[in-house]
């Protein structure tokens, strides 16, 4: 590790200021494979740009979709699906995940890696799914690398998953399913299923495009064989994305509007409304603008975030710097993210001082007095953020590879320091 890849953490004690959010990463990459397989040319209204979708646009690109930008929207042109193609997933979970389906629809054969870090996340019933539904899958570990060999069609009808590691599985199969000759009935079976309003998501997008597709049951969904309509569809801010900003002015005693906040949506970002008001901030929304304040007194939290995972790091983040303990529930399938989230929390809270306990199936953080050092990321853009949060309380935090904030929010320090008006 060198200098040059560590973020001196900027420390605050109050701002106000307003901040103009990117557009929603898991809105924008689900809209770019609904727009790859649509029947019409779609406009998508400011969505992300970011590494994460950048790597989707790139996928779609090899497998004969066309994108053309006009300013901040971006024109997307359906083609006929052809292979041969190389997929880089990086560390994208929805790239990794919602392609494959995809490429069942494709004419010949596509290879799937990512970076190093990605052949270790969870692959094995994308892998099982796609065999389940006819297509030819060469793997030799059963995660990434793997190459599928689409026909260009694919039967549907009924599957069985186990999708215990991550909502995705279900999300990829959906999406790619009005373009299945009888559709699909999807299933779960297995232990509990993370992040269940992803899927309420997934859902919504196709239904917004025409698609008949409905929940049957807590584990099992329908989407019935149709056209994928086109058109101009505007993605919303990303609310998962606020989270840091919004922690920003509570352990800052600040003030923050954040504009465009939407009335309705299908975000799991959205329960930081909830949360962070239990942690001790006030939050109001009006006329279409979220307004949250602090006092620098944060609350600890006992929480179940199983529908809501990937808020897991900003509130471990807030809870190292609570005066009560938390207890933070049911993510165990954050093992399985963009590196192990609860080793890599614990591990980073613990070597700043404090007193966090990973357990089975979530993690224990006690106040404790917190003293500088390194934060370390592990290539996960929410561990970076996590570690700017604490920064902003506790002088001489550094940062490692702030840069990694790119898979999500490419101006993430800029964006940072202008909030604080440094």
């Amino acid at each position: 590790m060198t200098d040059i890849e560590l973020w001196s953490a900027p420390q605050s004690d109050g701002f106000t200021a307003s901040i103009n959010l990117p557009g929603s990463k898991s809105l924008t990459n689900r809209e770019l494979v609904l727009s790859a397989l649509a029947i019409d040319e779609t406009t998508l209204l400011k969505p992300l740009i970011s590494r994460d979708s950048a790597l989707m646009i790139t996928a779609l690109t090899a497998l004969g979709t066309e994108f053309t930008w006009s300013g901040k929207d971006l024109l997307v042109t359906p083609n006929e699906l052809t292979g041969p193609a190389n997929i880089d997933c990086g560390l994208a979970g929805t790239v990794m995940r919602f392609v494959p389906p995809v490429a069942m629809l494709a004419k010949g054969e596509v290879f799937f890696d990512g970076d190093e870090g990605a052949r270790n996340r969870p692959m094995g019933t994308t892998v099982e799914s796609l065999r389940a539904l006819g297509a030819k899958v060469t793997t030799t570990t059963g995660n990434l690398p793997f190459s599928v060999t689409g026909t260009g069609s694919v039967p549907g009808g009924s599957l069985e998953i186990d999708a215990s590691a991550s909502s995705q599985f279900v999300s990829g199969l959906l999406l790619g399913a009005p373009r299945f000759d009888e559709g699909l009935v999807l299933t779960h079976r297995g232990a509990s299923l993370p992040s269940l309003p992803h899927i309420e998501m997934t859902l919504e997008t196709l239904r917004h495009r025409g698609v008949q597709a409905q929940t049957l049951s807590d584990s099992s969904w329908q989407v019935l064989p149709g056209s994928i309509s086109g058109g101009q569809v505007a993605i919303e801010p990303d609310l998962s994305n606020a989270g840091p900003f919004m922690a920003a002015a509570m352990v800052s005693a600040g003030t923050l509007i954040i504009p465009n906040w939407p009335a309705t949506t299908t975000q799991v970002g959205d329960h930081y409304r909830i949360i962070l008001q239990r942690m001790g901030a006030h939050i109001e929304v009006q006329n279409g603008s979220l307004t949250i304040s602090g006092t620098g007194d944060i609350k600890g939290i006992e929480i179940d975030l199983g529908a809501a995972g990937e808020l897991t790091p900003t509130v471990a983040a807030l809870a190292a710097l609570a005066s009560t303990p938390s207890r933070l529930n049911g993510i165990g399938h954050l093992r399985g993210h963009e590196t192990d989230r609860l080793k890599a929390l614990v591990a980073e809270i613990n070597n700043l001082g404090g007193n966090a306990k990973e357990l089975e199936d979530g993690i224990e953080i006690t106040p404790a007095t917190l003293s500088a050092g390194t934060w370390r990321t592990y290539h996960d853009h929410r561990m970076a953020t996590s570690g700017a949060i604490i920064g902003l309380r506790v002088p001489g935090i550094k940062v490692e590879n702030i840069a990694t904030t790119s898979k999500t929010m490419p101006d993430f320090a800029n964006m940072w320091h202008e909030m604080l008006g440094s």
